[in-house]
């Protein structure tokens, strides 16, 4: 615990505002965020507390999976049952895993079973940037963004044609390998790529087939892991009104296991397109559709024991109308359809869909603004559901930002949910949760910080039960929290840290009254330090997280932790560079899920050829 409290205070002090006025801060540009109001807004215009994480921090961050690199942000809790490739689940502001809404360039990918995103299959090599958006946004999205929208770009490239390369590999028998092409002009652009990773993995579950614990099995042996992934995608304009785009990503997998699974194949695939008409500067109108695929097929130590396809197709048209200088008005409508097929369970239904309509207001009025929307979803299984959300912010000088917004969402049960045979309940209800949030920011020449706090009531919450085996529907849940963050320059050093807490709990009046919800620290931190010495490149990521428990009950308790991760980065020539990474040096143990192992001390190297 040492080292946790060591980080947890590292991110506290960057993170005061006091720190942040650097003598040598350097200025940096404002990214870009599309997920928050679909439409793009400078980040610090964002009225939804956000984070962008572009291609330049993936590469420096010498991350081997998205958990990776995603563990430790603010608001982000993530449990994992066995290191790299495992089932990974990802809580958002302490809300259900299945309540975070993750995106392809635009396209759904969380599966019509589960309704989780396969995230440990998202390679990152393919990864151009990543954004993530705090609290409800069910008034733009629909169903599944209870907790916020986690939206993954795939590569863009611009300027000349140009390879890139990247080849490495590590401890437990990491080998990966990416490598694409691409390029752009005034008009069009275009790009290709390819990546592979394997590792013979590590010992996933310490389970006891006596007791039937954790995976129940007795399986001292490394659960390994595979992943091919391809993408290409490319754009054209063809005049200042009409332009054109698309994408597509599939990645394969094969995965080891503890139990009675041993063995999986895998497969993610998203296509995309897009045709954008902008007729004058005031308006434009942006139709797209799309389609996410997720195909499992399971086998234990005596051949088949499962497969399962989803699909969902989708389509939307949304229209964007300037109506005075800094108001815009966006309607639009969503449409998609949820189908299994190829499945070796009998669901009673088998495939629905939805129709969404939309609107939303953004204007300014001075040092004001305001975001208004609202959305009405009709969905085949459960009928309509209206959301909407209203936020402000106020700009009170000297770079202070002053915001507070409240929201409505909504998430229909899943296939799984409603009708596994082994824990499906029929009679499960939509949930409904509404969410107030108020922040307070301050920006200056290279540096800035903001504190968020928010509240998140969810009504007929769906979760496990672990002593039934089946899902059940708590009645009220309470979700409170607050995210510090903070990034600035001193003496050279680029500090980036974020502390995050949360307080979720079940609300339901019982046994299980004022528990926490299962398998959410309550605190996380996290904080990267990166000094450039001419060639040389020298970073730090330290993380640590306090307890949880693993189950509904609170009977199992899992300490807290604290990880810290070198890496360096020498660039023997402007187009080549070779990277070192250890990760958890320290060789901390700890479990994100009860019985499933995590990866001790690791090394990595690779190469990587970048043209500048």
């Amino acid at each position: 615990m040492k080292v946790q409290s060591r980080i947890l205070s590292l991110a506290v002090l960057a993170t005061l505002p006091g720190i942040t006025h650097a003598q040598d801060a350097a200025t940096a540009l404002d990214p870009m965020l599309v997920t928050a109001t679909r439409t793009a807004t400078a980040l610090d215009d964002s009225l939804s507390p956000a984070q962008v994480i572009d291609r330049a921090t993936i590469e420096s961050s010498q991350a081997t999976s998205l958990q990776d690199l995603l563990r430790g942000r603010a608001g982000i809790n993530l449990a994992n049952t066995g290191g790299l490739g495992k089932q990974t689940s990802l809580f958002l502001r302490g809300t259900n895993s299945a309540h975070t809404l993750v995106l392809v360039d635009g396209v759904r990918i969380n599966a019509a079973d589960s309704g989780l995103a396969m995230l440990q299959d998202l390679p990152l090599a393919q990864i151009e940037r990543v954004e993530i958006v705090r609290g409800p946004q069910s008034s733009l999205y629909g169903a599944d963004a209870i907790g916020g929208v986690i939206q993954i770009f795939t590569r863009r490239n611009g300027g000349g044609f140009a390879p890139h390369l990247e080849l490495g590999g590590g401890s437990n028998g990491l080998r990966q390998a990416s490598g694409g092409i691409g390029g752009g002009s005034a008009r069009g652009w275009f790009g290709i790529d390819i990546a592979y990773q394997h590792s013979d993995g590590i010992d996933s579950c310490r389970g006891s087939a006596a007791t039937f614990a954790g995976c129940g099995a007795d399986e001292p042996d490394r659960d390994g892991y595979r992943n091919l992934s391809k993408s290409a995608r490319g754009g054209y304009t063809f005049n200042e009104q009409w332009s054109v785009e698309g994408s597509a990503l599939r990645a394969e997998g094969e995965n080891h296991y503890d139990g009675y699974y041993n063995y999986s194949e895998t497969l993610q695939q998203v296509l995309g397109g897009k045709v954008r008409y902008t007729p004058s500067e005031r308006l434009a109108v942006t139709a797209s559709i799309g389609r996410s695929d997720n195909e499992s097929d399971n086998s234990g130590p005596f051949g088949a024991v499962g497969s399962a396809q989803t699909h969902r197709d989708s389509a939307s048209v949304q229209a964007d109308v300037t109506v005075a200088t800094g108001h815009l008005l966006s309607a639009g409508v969503d449409w998609s359809d949820d189908s299994l097929d190829g499945s070796s369970i009998d669901y009673l239904v088998e495939s629905r869909d939805n129709t969404g309509v939309f609107v939303q207001y953004q204007g300014r009025f001075g040092a004001h603004q305001l975001q208004a929307s609202v959305r009405n979803d009709d969905n085949q299984q459960f009928g309509n559901h209206t959301t909407g959300s209203l936020a402000w912010g106020l700009d009170l000088g000297d770079g202070w930002k002053l915001t507070a917004s409240h929201g409505t969402a909504f998430k229909a049960p899943t296939f799984s949910d409603l009708y596994d045979p082994w824990s499906g309940v029929p009679t499960l209800d939509p949930e409904k949760a509404r969410s107030t949030s108020l922040g307070i920011a301050q920006q200056g020449h290279g540096w800035r910080w903001g504190l968020d706090a928010y509240e998140t009531r969810v009504d007929d919450l769906i979760t496990y039960d672990a002593a039934t085996f089946h899902m059940v529907q708590v009645e009220k849940a309470r979700i409170r929290g607050a995210e510090l963050t903070g990034s600035t320059t001193l003496a050279g050093i680029d500090v980036n840290a974020q502390l995050s807490w949360t307080d979720p709990r079940n609300r339901t009046v019982g046994s299980q009254y004022d528990n926490w919800l299962a398998r959410r620290a309550r605190e996380t931190a996290r904080i990267d330090l990166d000094r450039r010495f001419g060639d040389l490149r020298v970073g730090l990521t330290g993380f640590g997280a306090g307890k949880r428990y693993d189950d509904a009950a609170n009977g199992v308790r899992l300490a807290g932790y604290g990880t810290l991760d070198v890496r360096l980065e020498y660039a023997l020539s402007a187009d080549w560079s070779v990277l070192a990474r250890a990760a958890n040096v320290f060789d901390r143990r700890y479990e994100t899920v009860a019985w499933y192992n995590q990866p001790g001390r690791e090394y990595q190297l690779s190469v990587r050829y970048q043209p500048k």
